[in-house]
């Protein structure tokens, strides 16, 4: 049977560089650019020549490249197969004001690989430095690529005896779909391959052993931990998936966390299931873990009582973006309670999933138990950022208007509210009862009334921007042809947005004008 191979056609040569990323001209960068595109367009065009000829061709990039020191050709290398945004690019204050987890769009990857590897092939010079760049970034979204790549860097272990290639590794991003898992032990050979990770994302694409199966106690979720978190690890972003349901994640990552806190700078902590029943947990009784994460900035983590107890203790000094995965029953514990009573005067932004008519329904008062508030607002003082869905059911409790959440009705410093899944909103009431009403607009109607209802200024008097962080909504508005109905949508919520003096944005932070669905092809009527 033939294995797969993640490397290109012939066994690469590795060879540890340890070197300084300068910084090139913009103009300089844009020359290379263009000359390094060239030589790649040629040695893609051109047939292969025996070996033992020397071209006569005037042009052979093969033997006619110029005699540049090899931190030169590094830089150059680098410039040619750049990725925009960066993904190895940890900028000092990480925000969640992005459309997705992936690092980058995918095509990009692919492109940008399939350079390198044609660059792997114009020299053995060129093959050796490479490598880096070839590396340095892995993105894996099918289990059969990890299977690769463990193959890989486990053959040229026992083959070469030189230093594997997984010493390049430095970003390591795993999304793969629900029938595309890795296997554990796939995993954790290139974690025992690639000590100089900064950046490890496990997005729940980890398959871990069936119930019938003896488990390997070397893939245990500690041992996978302590490989990734050893000693000398330099990780500044991590997202840990924790797939044992009988553990909860705090209690074996607390101890061993401590080991790279000093450079971490984002940390994810999500689970594999949702926890309803922790809310009446007798969190006094937990063990005191405390973890000092001095650099961490942005937390995102699946809310249960036991995890976010436990994070309450932690000691974060600067951390000020907070994300929260959730079922809606988690905000009445008391862990919930702490971790704000610790750590919300810090936050400046904070993010919270779909906010559901259910909560409402749990947290209905009794004959005997008045009605739960919990002060958010009070909580996070300093909030500027807030992050939303827009699949919220309306809150039945106050029904002129819809809160973008129901714990965050008003806030008196909020800036900029951010508001996620446009796309599938619009989608769905497109389809909704209303969808055969005679009115165009007439199915967008709730939605309308929900971004109207952020633009009170008595619930967010110093809201200055909206911002739609869904690209797929960005293409219905934008992409030619316009649905017209999705037009006049978007004209009624930027005309209120103008009447209360607030900006409306995409999802990169640009503003959406009346030009831009003028440009779409269509006039819209007035409001």
């Amino acid at each position: 049977m033939k294995l797969p191979h993640w490397t290109p056609p012939f066994t690469p040569n590795p060879l540890t560089i340890h070197h300084r990323r300068l910084s090139m001209p913009a103009q300089l960068a844009t020359s290379v650019r263009g000359i390094l595109g060239r030589i790649v367009s040629s040695l893609a065009s051109r047939p292969r020549r025996p070996t033992n000829k020397r071209p006569t061709s005037p042009f052979t990039p093969a033997y006619d490249l110029p005699r540049l020191p090899d931190e030169l050709w590094l830089l150059i290398l680098r410039e040619t197969t750049a990725i925009s945004p960066d993904p190895l690019r940890t900028p000092s204050t990480l925000t969640f004001l992005e459309s997705s987890s992936a690092p980058c769009e995918l095509t990009d990857y692919h492109t940008s690989q399939r350079i390198k590897l044609t660059l792997c092939l114009v020299s053995k010079k060129w093959n050796r430095l490479a490598q880096d760049q070839l590396y340095e970034f892995v993105w894996i979204w099918k289990a059969g690529q990890a299977k690769a790549l463990a193959l890989t860097l486990l053959t040229q272990r026992i083959v070469d005896g030189k230093v594997p290639s997984g010493m390049y590794i430095r970003r390591l991003h795993m999304e793969t779909k629900v029938l595309e898992r890795c296997a554990v032990e796939d995993i954790r050979t290139i974690l025992d391959y690639a000590p100089n990770l900064i950046m490890y994302s496990d997005h729940h694409s980890v398959r871990r052993h069936r119930y019938d199966e003896t488990p390997n106690p070397r893939c245990s979720p500690q041992q996978m931990f302590e490989t990734l978190a050893h000693p000398k690890s330099q990780l500044k972003s991590l997202s840990w998936t924790n797939y044992d349901d009988d553990s909860p994640f705090p209690f074996h990552i607390s101890p061993v966390l401590q080991r790279t806190s000093a450079s971490l700078e984002y940390l994810e902590l999500s689970s594999s299931k949702f926890d309803f029943g922790s809310a009446g947990e007798d969190l006094d009784m937990l063990p005191s873990m405390v973890v000092t994460l001095p650099a961490l900035r942005s937390l995102k983590v699946t809310l249960d009582n036991v995890t976010f107890a436990v994070l309450s203790t932690w000691e974060m000094p600067l951390l000020t973006n907070l994300s929260v995965v959730s079922s809606d029953f988690s905000y009445a514990g008391r862990g919930f309670a702490q971790f704000f009573a610790s750590h919300g005067d810090r936050l400046r932004q904070l993010e919270l999933g779909h906010s559901s008519s259910l909560i409402e329904e749990h947290y209905l008062p009794t004959t005997t138990t008045p009605r739960l508030s919990i002060p958010l607002a009070q909580w996070c003082p300093n909030l500027v950022e807030f992050i939303c869905s827009a699949d919220a059911d309306w809150n039945w409790q106050t029904p002129d208007w819809i809160a973008p959440h129901i714990l965050l009705p008003t806030h008196p410093h909020l800036r900029l509210i951010g508001i996620r899944d446009m796309d599938r909103r619009l989608q769905f009431d497109a389809e909704g009862p209303l969808a055969t009403n005679t009115h165009n607009d007439a199915p967008f109607f709730p939605l309308v009334e929900q971004l109207s209802s952020l633009l009170r200024k008595a619930a967010f008097p110093k809201l200055q921007f909206i911002r739609d962080l869904s690209r797929e909504s960005h293409a219905m508005r934008s992409t030619v042809p316009v649905e017209g109905r999705v037009l006049k949508f978007w004209g009624r919520v930027l005309e209120r947005c103008r009447e209360r003096e607030v900006w409306l944005e995409d999802w990169t932070g640009v503003n959406i004008t009346q030009r831009d669905l003028l440009r779409a092809g269509q006039v819209l009527a007035p409001p």
